[in-house]
């Protein structure tokens, strides 16, 4: 099995935005739990807090592993790390709420959810942790998971939601484009 790629210095992660194409790859397994994990999950929290959300995901960060950052307070005091979870049991109770995201500015949709989910996770000492969430909680986690699966917001939306935000996402990738295009220099004639 192939070693996987050193990490990046904490403080070279951003946000990314729509449509950073690791954004919608699977996450792989994080293998080792160490000093520079927890300095990456550390610069995470600031950035949630920075940019006042409540959850923020690898992937997110061009990290494509299984680790996210939440606080459903958004105050960095109460963020928890989260790391390789998993769902194990979700509630037959669904609620639906308007929920925005970190890599997708300015589109905010109603996503259905359960209420409740029992899920499993490790923390930066390795201890594996399984619990229940509720609620808001839970929403932020099943969000950040979704992350982890290279699912977004718009794909949980329903068609209509999913039409009126096919736009918002075509001037995303047409500003991505164009920054691209800044960046890159001109070539010579």
């Amino acid at each position: 099995m192939a070693e996987p790629s050193p990490l990046p210095e904490p403080a070279s992660l951003e946000v990314l935005i729509y449509p950073a194409p690791v954004l919608r790859k699977v996450a792989r397994a994080v293998q080792r739990i160490d000093a520079q994990l927890a300095a990456i999950a550390e610069r995470m929290i600031e950035l949630m807090v920075e940019h006042e959300g409540v959850g923020l995901a690898g992937p997110q960060v061009g990290l494509p592993l299984r680790l996210f950052v939440m606080s459903p307070s958004g105050e960095a005091d109460d963020a928890r790390v989260v790391i390789n979870p998993e769902i194990i049991a979700r509630g037959r109770s669904r609620d639906t709420l308007v929920e925005g995201c970190l890599s997708l500015p300015e589109i905010r949709g109603k996503i259905e959810r359960p209420v409740t989910i029992t899920w499993r996770y490790q923390d930066l000492e390795g201890t594996v942790h399984e619990e229940r969430l509720t609620g808001f909680p839970a929403r932020v986690a099943q969000h950040e998971f979704d992350h982890l699966e290279g699912i977004l917001i718009t794909d949980r939306m329903r068609p209509a939601e999913r039409r009126r935000a096919e736009r918002q996402l075509l001037e995303l990738a047409a500003r991505s484009r164009a920054g691209l295009e800044r960046e890159t220099p001109a070539s010579s004639g």
